[in-house]
């Protein structure tokens, strides 16, 4: 018999590097961990992955949330491209954990002053005409006081995303239920550990809130109140109540913690705002930022611009600390209760300089600097304010390097 020379066969290992670009390898102490292996050379010189039941990230891309105390996790901002946030980069907020719920056993009840109280499964919700709708939701607090040079834009604004989402509008339901005239606040309420619960009017039930199933083109993940959670665009997250189990209506709002004790806006006249549903306009310079390192020449400044009152209109740049503004170019589609990308094209000499974005929206509602904010309501205090929506801006120091500027928002 003689020898002869089996053809090369690229083995487990080579495989999963072509599929995903890690390989598992063991330890000296039997640990079995994965290590990124280098791409070939060459990719037309071997052969390629399988097909896979789920997709995966390139192994060179990979954004991550920025996790804080256990109850939020931050959207990185500044590694996203276009409108859209990736279902599992979406930012999280939550009271008491992550709740799991069996979709097969999950009720809505809709009760209170109604003439036909009803429950729904989440099968029957889908049987309803559905609606399809793309929307940012924000934290109300989604701005650090405390915020320092090394501040990135997912830590500053991080607490808001956009999703495409799917769902029955709660008009459909309320007309379903038969809702009594006297009938103008519901209580939302979830089935989290928390038992969140908000006072919603009915009027805005009746004009664009729905109850959402599905998000980006799938079933909403956990995080985000699967099976089922109200969706109220444009206005405070918190209201958009996740894992949603009842909606009571009645005459008259319900003042539950979450609306008392908590989302309501100290004045400096020793008022309290309650009930300040809506987010202003807000805009976030998202390239450059902290902590990048530039050179001089042509730059094109990106960031994203909201506004819970309807479209973004107009986003202006200021290149010398809000001294003058340009107007920068809007990405369409520019869409109502939705983040809009901003782009403007400019040429950095080398000089230290302040870069700025102001938004506005089609109620003519502008962007303010923190000193009329201030101004207006008293300076807050803590950690976080509510409906705190400043112009905020970067310091580009002669080396390159990009800082937050916390204190330039005065201007």
């Amino acid at each position: 018999m003689t020898d002869r020379m089996d053809p090369p066969n690229p083995g487990r290992r080579r495989l999963i590097a072509a599929a995903g670009g890690v390989a598992v390898i063991r330890t000296a102490t039997g640990e079995s961990i994965q290590v990124a292996e280098p791409p070939p050379a060459d990719p037309t010189k071997v052969p390629g992955g399988p097909a896979t039941p789920l997709g995966a990230r390139s192994p060179f891309e990979q954004p991550t949330r920025r996790a804080l105390g256990g109850a939020l996790s931050f959207t990185p901002l500044q590694d996203l491209h276009g409108t859209i946030t990736p279902a599992d980069l979406h930012f999280e907020r939550h009271h008491a954990g992550i709740p799991a719920i069996d979709p097969a056993r999950y009720e809505l009840l809709i009760h209170g002053l109604v003439e036909r109280p009803m429950r729904f499964s989440l099968a029957e919700l889908k049987r309803f005409p559905a609606t399809t709708r793309t929307c940012f939701i924000e934290c109300s607090g989604n701005l650090p006081l405390q915020a320092t040079a090394q501040t990135t834009p997912q830590s500053l604004a991080g607490l808001t995303s956009q999703s495409e989402w799917t769902g029955v509008s709660v008009a459909t339901l309320f007309r379903e239920v038969g809702v009594r005239p006297k009938a103008s606040w519901f209580l939302a309420e979830g089935s989290d550990a928390a038992v969140m619960t908000r006072s919603i009017p009915v009027a805005k039930a009746l004009d664009d809130a729905l109850i959402v199933y599905a998000q980006n083109g799938e079933a909403i993940r956990p995080a985000q109140g699967y099976p089922a959670r109200l969706l109220l665009p444009g206005w405070e997250g918190n209201t958009s109540v996740k894992w949603l189990r009842r909606l009571e209506l009645s005459d008259g709002p319900f003042q539950t913690r979450e609306e008392t004790a908590k989302y309501t806006d100290p004045l400096g006249d020793g008022t309290i705002r309650q009930f300040s549903f809506v987010m202003d306009a807000r805009s976030i310079i998202t390239f450059p930022a902290y902590p990048l390192s530039l050179a001089p020449g042509w730059i094109e400044i990106r960031g994203l611009a909201w506004s819970g009152r309807g479209r973004i209109t107009a986003v202006d740049i200021s290149t010398n600390a809000g001294r003058s503004w340009t107007p920068a170019t809007l990405q369409a589609p520019v869409l109502p209760r939705a983040h809009t990308r901003f782009r403007a094209l400019w040429r950095w000499d080398g000089q230290p300089v302040v870069i700025q974005s102001r938004a506005r929206d089609e109620t003519g509602y502008v962007q303010p600097t923190r000193a009329q904010l201030d101004a207006a309501r008293g300076a807050p205090s803590g950690l976080f304010a509510y409906h705190y929506n400043p112009i905020t801006a970067w310091r580009i120091d002669r080396d390159g390097a990009v800082f937050f500027a916390p204190g330039s928002d005065h201007t």
